[in-house]
């Protein structure tokens, strides 16, 4: 039985993993954002064409509007990344029509040449109105 009792360590490990993978809550600055809209089930990619503006909310957000009725909602590297800022810009690269998550953003400064680094995009999460 002790050779048993040492292996669940070892089971445990991925779990624990996978929980650290999730998301973390969205800022409080972006949950006000969001009041009065109903969050539906994340999708993997968005149809670039369809959206019509994207803004930063903090390091925890990104908002992409595709309608006055519907917003996607990003949390980039898993719920946070320090690079974001509301006053800068995203800088997207692809090679398909979709944006989708795992894909990088480059963030810059929107009247100079001056990036900062780059973010990967997590999942998409659509927000109703």
């Amino acid at each position: 039985m002790p050779r048993a009792r040492s292996l669940l360590p070892l089971f445990a490990l991925p779990l624990l993993l996978a929980a650290s993978d999730a998301p973390q809550p969205l800022s409080a600055k972006a949950q006000k954002e969001l009041a009065g809209r109903t969050a539906g089930a994340p999708v993997s990619c968005v149809q670039l064409r369809r959206i019509q503006s994207t803004r930063i909310v903090d390091e925890t957000a990104i908002i992409y509007k595709e309608s006055s009725r519907r917003w996607y909602v990003n949390q980039p590297d898993g719920g946070r990344c320090a690079l974001l800022r509301p006053n800068r810009v995203l800088i997207t690269h692809t090679n398909t029509s979709q944006l989708c998550g795992n894909d990088l953003v480059t963030i810059a400064e929107p009247t100079s040449p001056i990036t900062y680094g780059a973010c990967g995009l997590g999942e998409f999460v659509p927000y109703t109105k």
